[in-house]
């Protein structure tokens, strides 16, 4: 229920760069304000609906899951079983396979929305997010472009989540003469297939999950893929023994120290994958779930592009030193005569972009404190999907997240509301 209020109270004239306060519409939030409506976002909110607390969920997407919808590619898959990707409080269909397709995943998701109520405000992009000292709250700033006339609108509330993730934006690393090269140039999240690039030569630049199966699509789609590899990578196979590697991980952690787990995953990666410094696929000197761990660098699971590897049909070289026309110099000295360039060169947070607060998160727009302490800042901040632990990872700090949250909205909403109600007669009540 909206209820409009006549009367604007004079705590709220502002002057100076908030100058612009009276020119948005101004919505009071009786709970949280969650910026990112992708799985974290679903996450908290399907935690908060548990718990009776209302909240408004901000999308600049004109979907639900955007990076899932609009930046994947077509044949991709989890990279781990189903169990370890589901959200709170609602398993997959007991139908789906055990590693589900992105559309499968979509789906997912948009079962869940509909399931737990969310209804996320699509195209409406955070401008600003600033915690006001004064009156202890904060004040959200926002662009809506839903309707052909864009409008303003300023958020205030008492708690903020933040749950855009560490993949809000793509990376593009700088490179030499790339603006010289004159052929195709895309980041990864923008390839679908390799359909397009059939017989041309496309230099795939990064050798994570996404560069390997990109390369690896580009060969079942006749094209010749050379991929990057500037430094050491773990590649592991997906499975072990019949078992998900990452499952069986998961279950010697129980009762192994983590470095005596390394050395379990990499004998058996030894035994099944063989050696791979020979195809130029050198390991780092920390193993898998340590690195991991302390660097947040994620292992390849392998799902068929060694083959392509061991085979020739991917070459692996070394770093870009410049691009030229039509040409990638290495670094080793060797040229290669190339049609089109795909940047597997990962994401990156865009927190630091509108969030205007610097203890909690870092300049890179990650929280500062690592897992599992990384999801509670101070004066009502949250942050969910920053663990580098994957979808796993946002479920449990969304679980902490929505608990806290409505400790705190049970213990306010006791006292009496007719002084927050006093403070914003003119804002629009969201219930």
């Amino acid at each position: 229920m909206d209820n409009t209020c006549q009367n604007t109270p004079n705590m709220f004239q502002t002057s100076g760069p908030d100058h612009d306060f009276f020119a948005r519409r101004c919505i009071w939030v009786n709970g949280p304000v969650i910026v990112g409506a992708g799985p974290s976002g679903l996450a908290v909110g399907s935690g908060l609906r548990g718990q009776g607390v209302p909240f408004v969920m901000l999308e600049r997407a004109n979907c639900i899951a955007s990076l899932w919808q609009n930046r994947t590619y077509d044949r991709l898959k989890l990279h781990l079983p189903k169990q370890f990707c589901q959200l709170p409080s609602f398993p997959f269909p007991e139908d789906f396979p055990e590693y589900p397709t992105k559309y499968q995943f979509i789906n997912y998701l948009e079962s869940y929305a509909k399931h737990f109520n969310i209804n996320p405000h699509f195209n409406e992009t955070v401008q600003s997010a600033k915690y006001d000292e004064t009156f202890g709250l904060w004040r959200v700033k926002t662009v809506s472009t839903s309707s052909s006339n864009p409008s303003e609108v300023e958020y205030i509330c008492r708690w903020l989540v933040v749950a855009t993730g560490e993949n809000a934006e793509k990376f593009l690393p700088e490179f030499e003469g790339l603006q010289d090269f004159g052929g195709h140039v895309m980041h990864a999240c923008d390839y679908k297939s390799g359909e397009s690039y059939r017989g041309e030569r496309v230099l795939v630049v990064g050798c994570g999950n996404s560069g390997m199966e990109v390369s690896l699509d580009l060969c079942n789609h006749d094209a010749s893929p050379s991929m990057v590899v500037r430094s050491s990578v773990h590649v592991l196979p997906r499975e072990i023994l019949g078992r998900s590697t990452f499952e069986l991980a998961v279950t010697m952690m129980k009762w192994l120290p983590l470095w005596m787990v390394d050395k379990i995953l990499l004998l058996f990666s030894w035994l099944i994958l063989g050696n791979l410094e020979k195809y130029g696929l050198t390991r780092p000197c920390l193993g898998p779930l340590q690195l991991k761990n302390t660097q947040g660098k994620t292992p390849v699971l392998d799902i068929g592009a060694l083959e392509k590897i061991r085979s020739g049909k991917i070459k692996v070289v070394p770093g870009i030193k410049r691009f030229s026309s039509g040409k990638a110099e290495l670094v080793n000295g060797e040229i290669l005569q190339i049609d089109s360039v795909i940047l597997a060169t990962g994401y990156r947070s865009n927190v630091p972009s509108w969030l205007k607060e610097n203890e909690f998160f870092s300049e890179d727009g990650i929280p500062k404190n690592q897992f599992p302490n990384g999801w509670k800042g101070n004066a009502g901040l949250y942050a969910v999907g920053f663990t580098k632990r994957g979808l796993s990872g946002a479920s449990l700090d969304a679980i902490s997240v929505a608990f806290d949250i409505a400790r705190s909205w049970k213990e306010e909403t006791k006292q009496k509301k007719t002084t927050v109600a006093a403070r914003h007669r003119r804002c629009i009540s969201h219930f």
